[in-house]
This record gives structure tokens, sequence and C-alpha cells, in this order.
């Protein structure tokens, strides 16, 4: 693979090109970094699909969507990525090419709890629920203009590992462990997912952003007790706002420049805040035996092939 060119300096919305004729699917678009980047992508002419788990809450963000963005081409569905049958569910309803698939949507951090498939929840929705989601429009993006797939981490993924003999937490469970074990899983798949497409010469590119540390409601909704108090506090002063935050997913979505395998992040120190930049994974997220381990999983868990060979 050929070196990239340099990332544009100080890159921010108003530099996203004209996406007119793209059609992209935000998951998680009905709060924080997703809602930002469905509607930076549609005020710059995209067709969005916007996903929600809760009706009411994503009804309530297509509304202000359109308020802020009047004739946008946006639209809501349904998805659950704690439930596979959702998942399955969602994807038989897309029909058409896919440009830009956002896989954004999360959970942090809360108690331990399962999936509707018996998954521990932070590894279920935040890594299976996307690789099932990612294999099943993998023909509509395909089919796509410019498409790619961009896989939404975290810099916590440094501090992960994949639990293959307690993968759900069942003899010991920490939040924050299995937090990173997800974000972790995340890099990963997104890594070796554009090593595959590479190998095939697919046009699709996989790419990884991550936030850095923005003020979302993901530190409010999952984290319990003193965690979620202290959270509530470095919220307020120390993190960057979400719409800084959603640069790094925009840039990986629309940049020409961008190659698959790129990991974009913050340019500031520690990675927690600034512009889009060229980030590194953790050097232990770029293991093929690692990844060719969980991927081989993914599919056997999730019952999704993708007929990539590894």
């Amino acid at each position: 693979m050929t070196a990239a060119p340099a990332l544009a300096d100080r890159w921010t919305a108003d530099d996203i090109p004209d996406q007119t004729g793209r059609t992209a699917i935000v998951t998680g678009a009905n709060s924080g970094l997703g809602y930002v980047t469905a509607r930076e992508l549609a005020r710059c002419g995209a067709r969005v699909v916007l996903t929600a788990r809760n009706p009411d809450k994503g009804r309530a963000a297509l509304e202000m969507l359109r308020d802020e963005q009047p004739g946008s081409m946006v639209e809501l569905r349904r998805l659950d990525l704690a439930d596979l049958g959702s998942v399955r569910a969602f994807a038989d309803t897309v029909d058409s090419p896919v440009d830009m698939l956002i896989n954004n949507a999360g959970i942090m951090m809360p108690p331990r709890s399962l999936t509707a498939q018996g998954f521990e929840s932070q590894f279920g929705t935040n890594h299976l629920g996307h690789f099932a989601l990612t294999g099943l429009l993998l023909d509509r993006l395909m089919a796509g203009r410019d498409p790619r797939v961009v896989t939404v981490s975290s810099t916590l993924h440094k501090s992960g590992s994949i639990r293959f003999d307690d993968l759900n937490g069942e003899r010991s469970y920490s939040p924050r462990a299995f937090y990173a074990q997800s974000k972790y899983a995340n890099v990963l798949f997104g890594l070796e997912l554009g090593r595959r497409l590479c190998s095939q010469g697919s046009l699709v590119r996989s790419l990884l952003a991550h936030p850095g540390y923005s003020a979302t409601n993901l530190q409010s909704t999952g984290p319990t007790g003193i965690l979620n108090a202290i959270l509530k506090v470095t919220n307020r002063l120390i993190a960057q706002d979400v719409e800084k935050g959603a640069l790094n997913q925009l840039y990986a979505a629309v940049q020409p420049q961008v190659q698959s395998g790129q990991f974009i992040g913050p340019d500031g120190r520690n990675e927690s805040k600034g512009y889009p930049t060229l980030v590194q994974p953790a050097e232990p997220a770029k293991n093929l035996g690692t990844a060719r381990r969980l991927w081989d999983l993914s599919e056997r868990l999730t019952g999704v092939r993708y007929g990539l060979p590894g």
C-alpha cells in the first residue's frame, strides 16, 4: 500500500466535499456523534438513513434534523444492534447501493447484561452487531460509489484484549475492561476487513475513527455509581464538544485521499481532542492471528459469512 498524502490541516465540517448522489447509513444517529455525522452529511447533499434503537428518540432526532436542514434527504429506520434478528431485518430493507456505512452506535460501561442472543452487551452491540450489519450490507456497499465502511472505536482500545475464554464475562466482569474489549474488537475488525477487501481487489475502503474524549450521552447513560458522577464532571471540564469529536468519522467517510486501513483521530495531546489526523492503533491490534481468530469467531456467533478469504 502506498503512502497517503498528508491529511488536511485543521479540517472542519465546512471542508466536506459535495455529497450529492451518495447514500449514507449512520448507526446510532439519534444523538451525539451519530446525529452530528448524519446532519453534516445531509447538509452536504447526501441521502442519509438514520438508525435508532428507540423509535421515539429516533423520530425526535429526525424532526430536529429536518428543522435544521430543510429539504434534506433523511429517513429513519429502526435498528437494535443488540439483537441480530433486528440487524437482519434492517439489512433486508436496504435494497439500493450504499456509499457510506458509519458504524457509530455503541454502549459504554453498563452493568453486566446480555444481548438478545446471550452475548455480553458491549461486545454484542459494539462489535458483533456491526460485524453482522457490515457483512449483510457488503453487496450493497460493493455497488456504491467510492464506498466506505467507517468503524468508530476509542482510545480505550489500547487497554483492551479479547477474552476468548470468558467472552461474556461469566467468570469476571468489569464494565471498563469489557468496553475496552469491544473497542479493541472494533479495531481488529476494521483492519482485518480492510485487508480482506484489498486482497480481493475490492473498491470498498474500511477505515477506523475515534472521537478522542468527546462529551456525549454515552458517559451518562452507561456507567453507574461513582463512575457516572466522575464522567459527568470530566465531560464538563475536560472533554471537547461533540461537533469536534464527530469530525474524525466524517473525515474518514468523505475525504478523497484516505486509504483503507487508516485510523483517524484527534491531533491533540494523547489524541484526546483536536482536529482529524492519522493515528496508530495499539500494536496488539495489528496482530493478524488475533484478528483472524476474532473474525472466524464472529462469523460463527453471528451466522454472517462474508465470503472474503483470510
